[in-house]
């Protein structure tokens, strides 16, 4: 692991002096003062000192007064190795997030359906295709999909006809399987906008991205056997 800890260091000066804060809620107000961003946690850190902002997705790191604002990573070197507890904490905010939005996404089960993955995916990607060939390999698996129709206007007509079926798992195996579009459908609301929010909360470029139960995104177009060490890692936990 790189030793290198790189920073953006923003310093706020002369706009609190005096006394410290006496509450999360005033350096949550005061947060919010400065970046314009409404924070959605706050809570100390693992340094002494420094509390934890977390806002529209992104970890902060500020003193009490809110004088400096760090957004960077954070390493607990205690115990002889670095550990890096901020991708530990925004993969508990990515896990609790997805976890909230499983009625964005559809489910497809292999198995007994114990495993569990999350994918963001656009049914004309040919990435995701190759995915989907991948998981066919696996078994006791549950897959959550979330549409993210980013690569043209046929990708949102597919996405629609997918979700607005029947059966939204069956529609999505005949198109990336087969290639077969779904026939016509009853017009239905679809979770496009959120998926595509959560998409920019979480960093994501392009389809498709894979992520664990725990909150790891294990990459774009994985391998079958490459998913299965992943899985083997979350359970071991």
């Amino acid at each position: 692991m790189s030793r290198k800890l790189m920073f953006a260091v923003l310093a706020v000066a002369g706009f609190a002096a005096g006394g410290a804060y006496a509450s999360e809620a005033a350096i949550r107000k005061a947060f919010q003062a400065r970046v314009e961003m409404q924070p959605e946690s706050v809570t100390k850190s693992h340094m002494p000192g420094l509390y934890e902002v977390v806002a529209e997705g992104q970890i902060f790191y500020v003193d009490e007064k809110v004088n400096f604002i760090l957004r960077g990573v954070m390493f607990d070197a205690r115990g002889g190795s670095l550990r890096n507890v901020t991708a530990e904490r925004n993969n508990q905010l990515t896990s609790a997030t997805l976890t909230k939005s499983l009625d964005s996404a559809f489910r497809r089960v292999r198995g007994n359906g114990r495993r569990v993955l999350y994918t963001f995916e656009d049914p004309n990607c040919v990435y995701c295709k190759q995915l989907h060939q991948e998981l066919a390999k696996m078994t006791d698996l549950t897959v959550y999909t979330f549409l993210v129709p980013i690569l043209g206007p046929d990708s949102v007509e597919k996405s629609r006809a997918i979700w607005c079926s029947k059966d939204r798992a069956r529609a999505w195996d005949e198109v990336m399987a087969k290639g077969v579009a779904p026939g016509p459908v009853k017009a239905c609301d679809t979770p496009f906008d959120r998926n595509l929010e959560l998409a920019r909360r979480f960093g994501i470029r392009g389809t498709p991205a894979v992520y664990l139960s725990d909150g790891d995104q294990i990459g774009g177009y994985v391998p079958a056997e490459r998913i299965e060490q992943a899985l083997r890692s979350v359970s071991s936990k």
